[in-house]
């Protein structure tokens, strides 16, 4: 029988604004020698959140494919043999993606950008314009997506339709509901989720933003398996079985996939 548990986890903590070197040795120091498969870092772990203006975003995001960030973390991983997935300023020619990249040792292995930008964002990020997809990580099914997408639905279920076993969702929360809907999109999908967001606050010349901390991980049946707390920095992994995560049946008779019937929902794909 092929083992179906992993150790995936979170790493909560307070980014300080545009110190990328900083942030990054404060990463790289809270994960060295942590026995773990996938650990989730939050979103725009290195850069901090709140930009200005898009000149002080094109000033801190990174090109991957040049990035010494990416290549610490990569270092990283290669030493410690875990995953990473973490959110980073993806700098790709003129445009910048607020991305969520999966790492191992060897290197990226899936860029996802953002979908739904939340309120200024979209004054400084591009919009993704990758589809959603999921990642085979050593028999493990990853899906990726970014704080705001929690809330929409059809974020969730397109991995799930894919196969996600577990989606790994990089976040700066700063409203206070995500959290609890993390727990139905694991319902109504199947699936786990380890939401991984940061605390502390952004204070910029456009104003100060708190964020909710609380990153947790959720599973299946919409349990909620751990959450951190709103103020304090938190490293936390435990072992999930995949096999909850593929099984779809609520009864022997009801299924969650099964049942479906996608025929009905023609809106979907519609304005």
């Amino acid at each position: 029988m092929p083992n179906l548990s992993r150790k995936v986890g979170f790493y909560q903590f307070a980014p300080e604004f545009g110190a990328v070197s900083a942030n990054l040795s404060r990463v790289v120091t809270a994960l060295n020698g942590v026995d773990a498969d996938i650990i989730v870092l939050p979103e725009l772990a290195f850069t901090g959140y709140y930009f200005q203006d898009r000149n002080e975003l094109v000033a801190l995001a990174e090109d991957p494919a040049t990035s010494p960030t990416l290549s610490a973390l990569v270092q990283l991983c290669r030493e410690n043999s875990f995953h990473l997935v973490t959110g980073f300023a993806e700098k790709s020619g003129d445009k910048i993606f607020n991305s969520a990249l999966l790492i191992n040792g060897e290197g990226i292995l899936q860029t996802y950008r953002k979908l739904h930008l939340f309120n200024s964002e979209s004054e400084y990020f591009d919009p993704g314009d990758r589809p959603l997809q999921v990642s085979d990580i050593g028999g493990i099914q990853i899906g990726l997506m970014v704080c705001y997408d929690w809330a929409f639905p059809e974020a969730a279920r397109s991995l799930a339709l894919q196969g996600a076993d577990l989606i790994c969702h990089p976040s700066n929360l700063v409203l206070p509901w995500c959290q609890q809907a993390m727990l139905t999109r694991c319902m109504e999908n199947g699936l786990f989720a380890v939401t991984a967001n940061r605390i502390g606050s952004d204070s910029r010349p456009r104003g100060t933003l708190n964020f909710t901390g609380q990153s947790q991980i959720a599973g299946p049946t919409g349990a909620l398996i751990h959450r951190s707390s709103t103020t304090e920095e938190a490293l936390f992994i435990t072992t999930i079985n995949l096999a909850q995560a593929r099984d779809k049946s609520i009864t022997p008779l009801s299924d969650l996939f099964s049942d479906r019937r996608p025929e009905f929902y023609l809106r979907l794909n519609n304005n």
